[in-house]
């Protein structure tokens, strides 16, 4: 008989049921998974030797736990993830409101009703999804919304006084007993609040509108925290910080690889736009280097960080660009050119704090700014690295495209070409294709176009050719050809 059928008191004594904490679940059930080589926190990239061990080793200590990070570092998903080290179901007194454990019940209700109906006593069983509670911490929140309060309108219906405890009403923690709880942004929660928490973090009970009422709640609570929030807007106050077991810094993808990864299982494509939309392997890098060059730069404010959730909105507005130019050409299928990055500009502007310096060179410009580091930190991983100074009449491997746009009046790339166009268009330069062979044979074939742009505008990048964008397009020349020209 599996143990979640049983419905009375006197049948779960009997099945041996032992009682457990939730921490002492969680450690429990985290030792299984080690010895077994099970993963816990699956899908989580980039933290496997890092962030992941501490967190196991705080799980394994009983801590309660605090995570340290910028935005979009996964801390609130490491949290939800936890629920999965519960046990699969836990039974409470059937109609309890604080989830009481029916052989350690805590509540009033919980210890009348066994007082009453002994072995009797109805009890259900809480699935381990039901075992998680979550608040975001803003200014508005109060005492009596995470802890409690007397209700004026209970104790009218019942004829109470407000001396009685049943006149109660629990706030979100009580009501969380035995469960995990996340409180998102803590440095955002006033400090008197988070005064509220000494006692439920240390000795584990809560105290309402001076009731002498002792409830061992049995928690297992994690905190989320970004650490400009420590200088901006508020503070840890250091006696909660103290009661906090374990503090885990996470962080930010450590190389194109790990973000690629995140950013190919987070995005959220339609199917259609997957088969219709081939994405090449060199513009999935130049996506995910955008976010580190912003992380870098000097227009970006770094304490507040660049999101992971900037490369993925910047991935679904990328194959969207390449889609809606399919569209409007009439072609079925088509491939990301290094043209349609101009759509992934909105995702940058919406994902990016501005320092002053940034605010002033304006957003947009800022954007491109990065896209162009992007490409220019990229190119000499692919192509002979571009030297600053060289000697005069010394050969370079870019001669000849070099000589094809001095003696040529520019070449324009419109964005909305087709298919079949576009490649015409590239052929047209022919010095490309010795390039690519040059210097990668084994290319995909259907990579070719897109690393012909690429050597382009990372020519650009290196002062050998100009660009200039224009409404519906890009025009590419010789940079000294305009001043020749106008002699």
């Amino acid at each position: 008989m599996k143990i979640e059928t049983i419905k009375i008191l006197g049948e779960l004594k009997l099945s041996g049921y032992q009682s457990k904490s939730i921490k002492d679940e969680l450690r429990d059930n985290l030792i299984e998974n080690i010895k077994n080589k099970k993963t816990t926190f699956e899908g989580i990239h980039g933290y496997e030797n890092t962030v992941i061990p501490e967190l196991e080793r705080a799980i394994l200590s009983r801590h309660n736990i605090n995570l340290l990070g910028l935005r979009g570092q996964a801390k609130t998903r490491l949290a939800r993830m936890m629920v999965n080290l519960l046990d699969e179901y836990i039974p409470v007194v059937e109609g309890s409101e604080i989830n009481d454990d029916p052989l350690e019940p805590i509540s009033r209700y919980a210890v009348e009703l066994i007082a009453e109906k002994g072995d009797d006593t109805p009890i259900s069983w809480l699935h381990r999804s039901e075992r998680f509670a979550e608040k975001l911490a803003t200014p508005d929140v109060t005492v009596a919304d995470i802890i409690g309060d007397v209700d004026p309108i209970k104790a009218a219906n019942l004829k109470l006084s407000y001396a009685d405890d049943r006149v109660i009403h629990y706030g979100m923690i009580p009501r969380a007993n035995r469960c995990i709880f996340v409180i998102n942004e803590l440095p955002d929660l006033q400090a008197r609040i988070q005064v509220a928490l000494f006692n439920i973090l240390q000795e584990g009970d809560i105290q309402i509108r001076g009731f002498k009422l002792r409830l061992p709640l049995d928690m297992q609570f994690v905190f989320t925290a970004n650490p400009e929030d420590y200088t901006n807007r508020g503070s840890i106050v250091t006696p909660l910080k103290d009661r906090i077991g374990s503090q885990i810094l996470t962080h930010y993808p450590e190389s194109v690889d790990i973000a690629r990864t995140i950013t190919s299982q987070e995005a959220k494509l339609d199917t259609r736009q997957s088969e219709s939309v081939y994405v090449p392997e060199l513009a999935k890098d130049l996506l995910e280097q955008i976010s580190f060059e912003a992380r870098e730069s000097e227009y970006v404010d770094v304490k507040s960080g660049v999101s992971a959730r900037m490369s993925i909105t910047a991935f679904e507005n990328l194959l969207s660009t390449a889609e809606r130019r399919a569209l409007i050409s009439g072609d079925d299928k088509t491939s990301v050119r290094l043209s349609d990055f101009i759509g992934v500009i909105p995702a940058i502007t919406g994902k990016v704090e501005l320092v002053y310096e940034g605010e002033q060179e304006g957003a947009d410009f800022v954007a491109n700014s990065l896209m162009e580091e992007a490409v220019k930190t990229l190119f000499p991983k692919y192509f002979p690295k571009v030297e600053k100074l060289q000697k005069q009449d010394e050969e370079t491997p870019y001669d000849d495209l070099i000589s094809w746009f001095f003696n040529g009046d520019g070449f324009e790339l419109l964005d909305d070409l087709d298919d079949a166009t576009y490649k015409a268009k590239l052929d047209e330069v022919t010095p490309l294709d010795a390039l690519i062979a040059d210097y990668q044979p084994g290319i995909d074939p259907k990579d070719v176009y897109f690393e012909k742009e690429f050597i382009l505008w990372g020519l650009t990048q290196f002062q050998k050719l100009s660009k200039y964008r224009f409404s519906e397009g890009m025009q590419f020349k010789d940079p000294y050809g305009s001043y020749i020209s106008g002699l």
